[in-house]
């Protein structure tokens, strides 16, 4: 089964937690704060595996977590780093935010690796908050959480020249006439339900890929039929022969054709619509009506566009084609088919995200945010000076002035993660 599209649920590791610890020796009857500090926790990396060539795996595995760093230990031992996951995917595969549908990254490359998400950092142990007058914290900070998404996986296929067409021109019988693939023909639409590909060798003693897609037909773009599914593995291509049976046996009128198919294609991508084009007039062994050519013909000049007639049956034609085709993507510059804003964070960042908002619901005030959920992870709510610590900390972040400006009164509850406290000013 040819798998070109999934969803999968991915999460990095979570960072380990720091110490609570005292040194203890000999003679000494109170030893300093000694807590280590948690580990990273593990990265989930994408990387190209070059004997895959489809997505078929992730129909059967659908999520993915990369291991959780070590909690620290005393006597300033630190936790051991999570191990990073590798996940491989085939050459040409394109992942999303299946949120945003953001382009994360574009795996054209073979050897490549991409970082996705980031492991959560490893909480400091409580030795880092020894101070002058804080002799003896009895509190860490915990690890922090990975970043995690549903994501998007799309395999677009990597060749030089893709066939467009309606269902039954000719493409498949094209394609094993000129490279060695061996595509199911038969007289009848949608003998191809799935991409082929195949390797041509040029007369000149280069090689180029063709990709052969299932047929378009009027409202694909809108999901009728099957070559929507496929256009994809034409995106990225630098070269379209465009497919049109000139034969007249099936009543069809080669100019409707032509123009329906580029309105579908010009409905999927602008880019793609205006992608170098070939106009392949095939089945000319069997034309009734010269006129049925001559009128393509027309269109082709008018759009300033090269035509050829062919018989992909006989070979008529092809030689000619194929030798202009080589010399054409010659020309053709190799440019970036997939956009990726590189100046755009590219996942959820957590030491990014400075804000926290209060909500009042049944008289609680109820506040949420990252920056908030930071400073409750490194303190111990049973201790003393921990509460102090977070009172100043929550100070400093302008939560008190927020709570302040809200209407807040001696008494009211305050709720910060799973945490309820009373608000005394």
């Amino acid at each position: 089964m040819f798998t070109d599209y999934v969803k999968i649920y991915a999460t990095a590791g979570k960072g380990g937690n720091g110490a609570i610890s005292f040194r203890r020796e000999k003679y000494v009857a109170s030893g300093g704060p000694d807590g280590g500090d948690g580990g990273k926790g593990g990265d989930v990396y994408f990387k190209v595996d070059k004997d895959a060539n489809t997505l078929i795996e992730f129909r059967f595995k659908k999520k993915f977590k990369a291991e959780n760093g070590q909690n620290g230990e005393g006597s300033h031992k630190y936790g051991k780093s999570g191990e990073d996951l590798y996940i491989p995917v085939p050459i040409g595969t394109v992942i999303k935010d299946a949120k945003t549908e953001e382009v994360l990254a574009d795996l054209s490359d073979k050897n490549q690796t991409v970082l996705i998400l980031k492991g959560g950092r490893g909480g400091k142990g409580n030795s880092h908050f020894a101070t002058s007058t804080r002799q003896a914290p009895r509190f860490a900070q915990d690890g922090e959480p990975g970043e995690e998404k549903e994501l998007i996986l799309e395999l677009k296929l990597l060749a030089d020249v893709g066939l467009v067409g309606f269902p039954n021109v000719g493409k498949s019988t094209f394609l094993s006439v000129v490279t060695s693939a061996s595509p199911k023909i038969a007289n009848y639409h949608f003998t191809t339900i799935e991409p082929n590909l195949g390797v041509v060798k040029s007369k000149f003693g280069d090689s180029f890929v063709i990709a052969d897609i299932p047929g378009i037909i009027e409202g694909a773009s809108e999901g009728i039929g099957l070559g929507i599914e496929f256009l994809r593995h034409i995106e990225r291509t630098r070269l379209l022969l465009h497919f049109i049976d000139v034969s007249g046996i099936e009543g069809r009128n080669p100019v409707d054709d032509y123009y329906k198919v580029n309105e579908e294609l010009k409905k999927y991508s602008e880019k793609l619509s205006k992608r170098t084009q070939i106009i392949v007039a095939n089945k000319v062994d069997a034309m009734t009506d010269e006129k049925l050519y001559l009128e393509l013909e027309k269109v082709a000049k008018k759009n300033n566009q090269k035509i050829f007639k062919i018989s992909g049956a006989t070979g008529k034609g092809v030689d000619e084609l194929m030798n202009y085709v080589s010399k054409t993507l010659k020309e053709l510059p190799k440019e970036s088919l997939i956009d990726i804003d590189t100046n755009k964070e590219k996942v959820y960042t957590l030491e990014d995200d400075d804000s926290f908002t209060v909500t009042k619901e049944n008289g609680i005030f109820i506040v949420k945010g990252e920056k908030v959920d930071r400073i409750m992870r490194k303190v111990n709510i049973g201790d003393y000076e921990s509460l102090f610590y977070l009172h100043r900390k929550l100070d400093e972040i302008g939560l008190n002035k927020e709570l302040k400006k809200q209407g807040i009164r001696d008494g009211d509850l305050v709720k910060i993660g799973e945490y309820e406290m009373e608000w005394e000013d």
